[in-house]
């Protein structure tokens, strides 16, 4: 009985003089802030005859056809008819020819 007291005693002793305790790794995670907002639009102008005529200063310059060209072209101002063969009610489409004026024209 001594003997099997001393060999257990003698194995708790020796089994906590070589323990090891475990350090586990930290884990550091990053925690996302608040969304970054999104980059304002870069502001467009209204485009048409309307809005083009008050900027530009002179709107009778955009019935000249000698005007310089800071007034625009005819084809920044009308709409065409789309190059699409056929007839339209009986009649031969004129495919490229103006029609209509665009007053007011928005981008979004």
């Amino acid at each position: 009985m001594k003997k099997l007291f001393a060999i257990v005693v003698t194995t708790l002793i020796s089994s906590a003089a070589f323990a090891q305790t475990y350090n586990a790794p930290v884990i550091t995670r990053k925690v996302p802030g608040p969304p970054k907002p999104a980059p304002p639009l870069p502001a467009i102008a209204p485009g048409g005859v309307v809005p083009r005529a008050v900027r530009g200063g002179n709107p009778l310059q955009m019935l000249n056809p000698a005007a310089p060209a800071r007034y625009g072209t005819a084809q920044q101002s009308v709409t065409v008819k789309p190059e699409s063969p056929g007839k339209r009610n009986g009649k031969p489409e004129d495919p490229g020819k103006w029609n209509g004026i665009k007053l007011f024209e928005f981008y979004f």
